[in-house]
């Protein structure tokens, strides 16, 4: 009997090991079904037809065109134009703005830049350069490879379609002014793998770890969005793994030579000093590019160009190229006025409004003030000062200290209103202005940086050359955000209500909250345009030809259009030198400005573009439309004179050596373009030495976002903000009037007594 209930007994337990096992298979079968089959990234394949040789050769014919009228009797180098900033779904941030629950497109890997740049926006060269601080061993390896196979289908290297240069984002942000430095490009010359690093060189700071880590989505959200978004999964568990690997990268030792180091590590700079050092170890051809110097998205209220004009923190002989313009606004002008001042001890005070700007400090405090109801006027007093302190005090997180408020509260405070097409929370500290003006003084004497000037997109999804059009918004620019407002309230946590009072925050609260949190999301998305470009005057459309035009700065940038520019010094002691360059002059300078307006485009793509790439590849890197010129110019309206005398004493104030417009020159209307002289009869007695830089303004034309928040009234108290989220149609492309133009670098021009031009 014992051994028949043992029987039973192990009959049932037979039963319930069966069930188990069924059960936890349907759960591993539902987890995978739900979790499994994430794939790492990879760079996407290069399609594999160069242009028709035809099409090139039309490039070269259009601008000949031109150039018999205005520049007759001279055979001028060509103008070349490219993008030098440029991301793939490789950057952590262009992953997630690839996700379905920003409303992105999915992954744009790095193929599709060269297939972008070639038949989408017809560029003749263009950089990639992912974000180094999550750009993983492989990835890095995977990025020089894509773009070897970019050049290897660009016809014979003499002569090719287009060229590609392999090249990396070194990304600094910091919590303070001083702890602050910013973004630069680095590029490289060559594709040899023997003359590139074996690793990208990541920055410090704030970004960084935000770019490796914490991204500011809580665990319980991110094991829930494959069940959420079920249909749309994959991209997620795509995204699991990119991030998998990221974390897996350990960091390089610190004080070992590059050429020492492991190969699978991540190599960290702290400071630009230990970028350029870095580099100088690897001996290679390398450019250093500086851009988003005036946008406040990150840039700590306060900032200045200042501690980078040091040789300590500058190489001269890397950084000689700076971004005026890209699709994050412009990086120009110079303002006087500044968000915050400094305070006692060692805090910041809010300075009072001007005419063309409010500190977002100030505005904290009137929005308190608006909350005070019938409280005695002295105490509302205290609450509004406390907020502008609190707001002042808090760096780009100023908008968290005052809880309940929305982007219409902040009626325009924070931006240049008298600037074009300004970067959000504008910088002037860190302007191209700025940063020329000012001079670096110690006891081994004083030094001026010397940059030209480019422009680019700094695009996210692997779209070089954006600015052909002004179309498709959340495509064509940087404009994301939540896609429904379930989804805005998860991952930034449900808006909080109004107080009567600000609130102070320490560091750590600040330390502790999500990225997406601490920095004004939102309201950046107005602020996005389509990108510039880069022109280079070159002898020829190889790499060595392109290379060398960046190298000596005979570079212009604009903002998207293929506007044609030529500025020259014409009495130099050898005759004319050309924009970018630096004279020895004693006499008067005189100067010789032509321009010529950007074709006209026609809508849709040329039918060259139809017979090479599949139509669903076409629609899906080009989104139905293409740069495709028309035979008709715009016109050129006006050419700006920009004169910069650099300082000579340390203390000599900024704001007089900069004077915009220094002169401006009516254009006729001809679409043959315009020519202008000018020259300087005060340089000669003012015995110092002088900048001269020219803007080339174009006929207006609709471009997304050059309202920015669409303000109504001085003090932009009724705004139409063009939001990146669900609360702005995806369709919406937010077109205001704009006067698209060309900036180009600089002439230097030094006194000298002794030189006879």
């Amino acid at each position: 009997m014992k051994t028949l209930g043992w029987l039973k007994q192990l009959k049932r337990w037979h039963k319930f090991a069966i069930a188990g096992l069924a059960f936890v298979s349907c759960v591993g079968v539902a987890g995978y079904v739900i979790y499994g089959g994430g794939k790492h990234e990879g760079p996407g394949t290069v399609h594999p037809t160069k242009l028709p040789d035809a099409m090139v050769k039309d490039r070269l014919a259009r601008q000949k065109s031109v150039t018999k009228s205005l520049l007759p009797g001279s055979i001028p180098k060509q103008i070349l134009f490219g993008d030098l900033h440029v991301h793939s779904t490789f950057s952590a941030d262009a992953f997630i703005i690839s996700l379905p629950l920003t409303g992105g497109e999915g992954a744009h890997p790095p193929a599709d830049a060269c297939d972008f740049a070639r038949y989408c926006s017809s560029l003749d060269f263009f950089a990639m350069t992912d974000h180094a601080e999550a750009l993983t061993p492989r990835h890095w390896r995977e990025t020089k490879e894509s773009v070897r196979a970019c050049n290897a289908v660009a016809g014979d290297p003499a002569n090719p379609d287009l060229v590609a240069f392999v090249g990396f984002e070194w990304t600094q942000v910091g919590r303070t002014p001083e702890e602050h430095y910013g973004h630069k490009n680095v590029i490289f010359r060559d594709l040899e793998e023997a003359k590139l690093p074996t690793r990208p060189i990541a920055a410090g700071g704030l970004a960084s770890r935000a770019f490796r880590g914490k991204i500011g989505i809580s665990k319980l959200t991110l094991a829930t969005i494959p069940i959420r978004e079920f249909s749309r999964r994959q991209r997620y568990l795509d995204f699991n793994v990119f991030r998998k690997e990221v974390l897996a990268v350990k960091d390089c030792p610190d004080g070992v030579n590059v050429r020492e180091l492991p190969e699978g590590c991540r190599e960290t700079a702290e400071t630009p000093r230990d970028l350029f050092d870095k580099l100088d170890q690897w001996g290679f051809d390398t450019l250093v590019i500086p851009h988003g110097t005036t946008w406040g998205f990150y840039t700590p209220p306060g900032y200045n160009y200042d501690k980078q004009l040091s040789s300590k923190q500058h190489d001269p002989a890397k950084q000689t190229l700076f971004e005026v313009y890209s699709g994050h606004g412009n990086s120009e002008e110079y303002k006087p006025w500044r968000a915050i001042v400094p305070g006692k001890d060692g805090t910041w005070s809010c300075p009072a409004p001007t005419d063309t700007f409010t500190p977002c400090c100030w505005r904290a405090g009137e929005i308190i003030r608006e909350r005070c109801g019938d409280i005695p006027a002295t105490e509302c007093t205290k609450r509004v000062e406390d907020a502008r302190y609190n707001y002042a005090n808090a760096g780009v997180t100023g908008h968290q200290t005052v809880p309940g408020t929305t982007t219409k509260d902040w009626q325009g405070c924070g931006q240049c209103k008298d600037c074009f097409n300004p970067a959000f929370s504008y910088r002037p500290g860190g302007s191209a202005q700025y940063a020329l003006a000012r001079g670096h003084f110690d006891k081994n004497g004083s030094s001026h940086a010397r940059f030209g000037f480019i422009a680019s997109s700094d695009n996210h999804t692997s779209r070089p050359g954006t600015g052909y059009k002004e179309f498709a918004r959340r495509k064509m620019t940087e404009a994301a955000g939540p896609r429904t407002k379930a989804w805005r309230d998860r991952l930034f946590g449900k808006p909080s209500k109004p107080t009567p009072e600000s609130r102070k925050l320490s560091r750590k609260q600040i330390d502790d909250m999500a990225p997406f949190r601490v920095v004004h999301l939102e309201r950046q998305s107005s602020f996005f345009m389509t990108g510039g470009l880069v022109a280079v005057h070159s002898s020829g459309r190889d790499r060595n030809a392109v290379w060398d035009g960046l190298k000596r700065r005979e570079v212009y940038g604009t903002s998207g259009e293929r506007t044609l520019l030529w500025f020259d010094l014409v009495n130099g002691p050898k005759g004319k030198h050309s924009m970018g360059a630096d004279v020895p002059l004693s006499a008067t300078p005189k100067f010789v400005v032509r321009a010529a307006g950007s074709f006209k485009q026609k809508p849709g793509c040329p039918d060259w573009t139809k017979n090479e790439l599949p139509p669903k590849r076409l629609e899906r890197i080009c989104a139905g439309e293409c740069y495709n010129p028309s035979n008709e110019r715009h016109l050129i309206t006006r050419i700006e004179v920009v004169r910069i005398r650099p300082q000579q004493s340390n203390n000599e104030p900024i704001s007089p050596l900069i004077q915009d417009a220094w002169k401006t020159f009516t254009c006729k209307p001809d679409p043959n373009g315009c020519r202008v002289e000018f020259e300087d009869p005060e340089f000669t007695a003012g015995a110092r030495d002088v900048i001269y830089y020219v803007r080339a303004i174009q006929e207006p034309t609709n471009a997304v976002n050059a309202a920015n928040e669409r303000c109504k009234g001085k003090d932009c108290k009724s705004m139409d903000p063009c939001f990146g989220d669900f609360q702005t149609a995806k369709s919406e492309d937010c077109l205001s009037s704009n006067e698209e133009r060309a900036w180009s670098s600089p002439i230097y021009v030094r006194h000298r007594a002794e030189v006879k031009p």
